[in-house]
């Protein structure tokens, strides 16, 4: 077996990369992999080796990915974009052989300190131009010149084989490095197809979501390569760029983050029409608000298909597509995956009660690289993966999300979610977004704090937002405090930072 070997079987004609105007078939893609692997070959790239892929998304980043797996040599997805400090401490941590650099990463790369990676031999640009500024110790390559090698086919490797270490996106604490093996991607690739109406031969898919993020590795780009559907590449998002990329490209499967969405709902002068080719609109990576979903769907006719995934399961748990969309859920478990909600004793809860969200399947990862103590306080021996995610489950098992374990607040001894203030606080109508954080306090152990984003040109004092919060949830919930502020802090990936408030 070998991931790489899902390019395989489509009809070499038929259009799989569309990446800055450019369409790369499947048979043009075979072949420029297959080249991209001989040469890595020729640099000295055996199984197991690191190769880093510091790329946005494009054709540069999908051959290289395919080539490395394929080379049974691990792929490592970079931020190009990331600041030197950040870029440093991964490199570090994985120690890559080779690194593949895209023109946007050379200023954050060429900073890195060498001495830290004491692997590291050879580099690929893909701009000639970036060449000296990569230079240190290490050769320097093209991206072209990699393309002219010997063709190498795929090799076969066990199914524990690591094909992708993925950092995760944590908010805190130092990063960590999940691996994936060929089994977890290909199986998590298969899981997803059991439900009806996904990514097909044929389909367009919208790739905005990054490549270096889970999502975007094995959903968009692994699913997508799998089925043979045209992914068409995006490097950043813009809402009216992307409608008329719909149009251009006849884009039916559009999946996106909640920030996406979002501003799409919120589009002036848009009808129906700009989404008419759009037959599947996903999102997951973080909490969907509900009243962007319900606009989306009465403006637009777009029942948007809600999932709940996590890097270190490959990464879909649960989906919403195939099955009923219910308000507020994120699916039931796909086919393959066991989900259990637990107490802090790790009994299971009764139906409709919330607790943690366990999950197990070969979909989950074998653990953190080079780091036994992080990997032991996830995955117990039973093969369960402790997600640190709140949650319960109905009677007909979709299952909904409540919020995560390590931002409990504890006040007066009751548990407090900071994302069901947050909901409260939203259905305000001058409020556009929320936060809402633990304090510590002389006599309750811990407060509520909220942070709010105020909706252009709308007003509301403290007092009003807590009196709103008085009618809607129990007193000890309710913020003690509300300040106003202009931005709240996000992640890359459009997850709330509550650490950083």
């Amino acid at each position: 077996m070998n991931l790489a070997s899902i390019v395989d079987k489509h009809d070499a004609t038929r259009p799989a990369v569309i990446s800055r105007g450019r369409t790369t078939s499947y048979g043009e893609l075979r072949d420029q992999i297959e080249s991209f692997r001989g040469s890595l070959g020729a640099l000295g790239v055996v199984p197991g080796d690191r190769v880093a892929l510091m790329c946005g998304n494009g054709r540069w980043f999908v051959v290289a990915y395919m080539a490395v797996v394929g080379a049974g040599a691990i792929a490592v997805p970079l931020n190009p974009l990331s600041p030197t400090p950040e870029l440093e401490a991964e490199l570090a941590i994985v120690d890559p052989k080779v690194v593949l650099v895209e023109a946007s990463g050379v200023s954050s790369f060429s900073a890195v300190d060498r001495r830290r990676l004491p692997s590291l031999a050879h580099v690929v640009v893909t701009d000639a131009s970036s060449a000296s500024s990569v230079q240190g110790s290490a050769t320097v390559r093209t991206f072209d010149d990699m393309l002219g090698g010997p063709k190498a086919r795929w090799i076969e490797v066990n199914d524990s084989d690591p094909a992708v270490l993925i950092f995760t996106s944590g908010t805190a604490g130092s990063p960590k490095a999940a691996i994936l093996t060929h089994l977890n991607l290909l199986e998590n690739i298969c899981q997803n197809f059991s439900t009806s109406d996904h990514i097909q031969e044929g389909d367009v898919v919208f790739g905005v979501l990054p490549m270096y993020h889970i999502f975007g590795l094995n959903v968009v780009l692994g699913m997508s390569l799998m089925a043979g559907a045209c992914v068409v590449l995006v490097q950043r998002f813009d809402p009216v760029t992307a409608v008329e990329t719909f149009a251009e490209r006849g884009v039916t499967i559009v999946p996106g983050a909640p920030p996406i969405w979002v501003a799409m709902s919120l589009m002036e002068g848009l009808d129906a029409s700009a989404f008419s080719t759009v037959r599947l609109a996903l999102t997951g990576a973080a909490r969907m608000p509900e009243d962007a979903s319900e606009r989306l769907r009465v403006r637009f006719g777009l029942d948007l298909r809600e999932g709940y995934g996590l890097t270190e399961a490959a990464p879909v748990v649960t989906s919403s597509v195939g099955v009923q969309n219910r308000p507020g859920s994120v699916g039931r478990a796909v086919e393959g995956i066991d989900v259990r909600i637990v107490d802090e004793s790790g009994n299971d809860v009764p139906v409709g009660d919330s607790g943690e969200v366990w999950v197990k399947g070969p979909n989950v990862f074998a653990g953190y690289w080079n780091d036994p103590e992080a990997t032991a306080r996830v995955l117990d021996r039973d093969g369960w993966l402790h997600t640190g995610d709140i949650g319960l489950v109905d009677d007909d098992g979709y299952l909904y999300l409540v919020d995560r374990a390590k931002d409990l607040i504890i006040v007066s001894g009751f548990n407090v979610y900071p994302a069901e203030v947050e909901e409260v606080l939203m259905r305000h109508p001058a409020v556009f977004e929320a936060g809402v954080v633990g304090v510590s306090h002389p006599h309750t152990g811990e407060a509520v704090r909220a942070f709010v984003v105020l909706k252009p040109g709308a007003e509301a004092d403290e007092d009003a937002l807590i009196d709103h919060c008085h009618d809607h949830i129990a007193r000890y919930k309710c913020p003690s405090k509300v300040l106003v502020v202009d931005e709240l802090p996000h992640n890359r990936f459009g997850k709330l930072l509550r650490r950083a408030l």
